[in-house]
């Protein structure tokens, strides 16, 4: 049965701010800042709004001015996060660094649509004056946060370049992952969406944001121009290696058509599987054609590796 989710990624950079106008009006102006994208993307009413690290923290203070602006700022941006939710039925990845019990996080807070907390990811791999000089604490849970559509994953920036965070989703299968970054990450978005196989959300401050599918290909693209877009991703999806598997796929796409897609992104020897009906799942259909996916089939090869290794 085809889960379709509505995602729309918002890679907007922080804005300058006046710091002699009060913290009272920098808290505003950095308010309307992010309330401007956000109506960008509303008329499209997406499931899931993505923002970048640290969305609301202004490009132009120093150190100390930022710690007393997140003071003063207290939880008045993720307030009006929780209001937009309310309003326009939707989740929303909020990243920035909160106070909690007397410590400062990285966190991604996820809203659900009434406007309460889903669940919240602490970034694991804090870059090391995060914690020397900020004071933040590092976080050291993975947790894999359901939502109404699925299964949603976090990472934070430096966070991409650890394999501990990765194997830890590979080992828990997110539907989604959430990539709220200051920096772009590179070949590491595909490398993580396909080692996962789960959709990668990357919303960063140095674009282009992408939306990655499960094999690595992007499926959307912020510009040079727009720093927000919108697709829609079909969540009931596999991922199925070529090999043993083309006459099944073959006869799958014969007897159902366009209940079902098959997407290959080339050069990887991989395809993505998506169930586009609602009679049928995409598990359906793999126990019908008797489909081998790619980690049954991986695993099938290393136990071949290991029985046959003296041989």
């Amino acid at each position: 049965m085809a889960r379709y989710v509505k995602i729309s990624n918002i890679s907007l950079s922080p804005c300058c701010v006046d710091k002699k106008s009060g913290y009272p009006s920098i808290i505003e102006n950095v308010r309307k800042h992010i309330d401007e994208r956000i109506q960008k993307v509303l008329p499209d009413r997406p499931d899931i709004i993505v923002l970048p690290e640290v969305c609301d923290r202004p490009a132009n203070l120093q150190r100390n001015e930022t710690i007393a602006y997140y003071q003063a700022r207290g939880s008045k941006i993720l307030d009006y996060c929780r209001e937009i939710s309310k309003k326009h039925n939707c989740y929303i990845a909020y990243s920035s660094c909160i106070e909690r019990t007397g410590r400062w996080t990285n966190s991604t807070v996820l809203i659900d649509r009434r406007g309460r907390t889903a669940g919240t990811y602490d970034k694991n791999h804090l870059v090391i004056e995060e914690n020397t000089i900020s004071g933040c604490r590092y976080g050291d849970k993975a947790p894999l946060i359901r939502c109404d559509f699925g299964t949603v994953a976090c990472a934070i920036c430096f966070d991409l370049n650890f394999d501990e965070l990765r194997l830890k989703y590979v080992r828990s299968k997110p539907d989604l992952i959430l990539f709220c970054s200051a920096y772009h990450g590179g070949l590491m978005q595909a490398y993580w969406a396909y080692s996962c196989r789960a959709y990668f959300v990357a919303a960063t401050v140095t674009r282009p944001g992408t939306i990655i599918s499960p094999v690595g290909k992007i499926i959307a693209s912020t510009t040079n121009y727009f720093d927000y877009i919108t697709a829609t991703v079909n969540l009931d999806c596999c991922v199925a290696h070529l090999d043993y598997n083309w006459e099944k796929l073959d006869a799958m796409k014969k007897k159902y058509g366009t209940g079902v897609k098959i997407e290959d992104p080339g050069y990887l020897g991989s395809v993505l599987i998506s169930c586009e009906m609602e009679e049928k799942t995409v598990k359906d259909l793999i126990k019908e054609f008797k489909i081998e996916l790619l980690d049954d089939y991986f695993k099938r090869a290393l136990a071949h590796r290991r029985k046959n290794l003296k041989r």
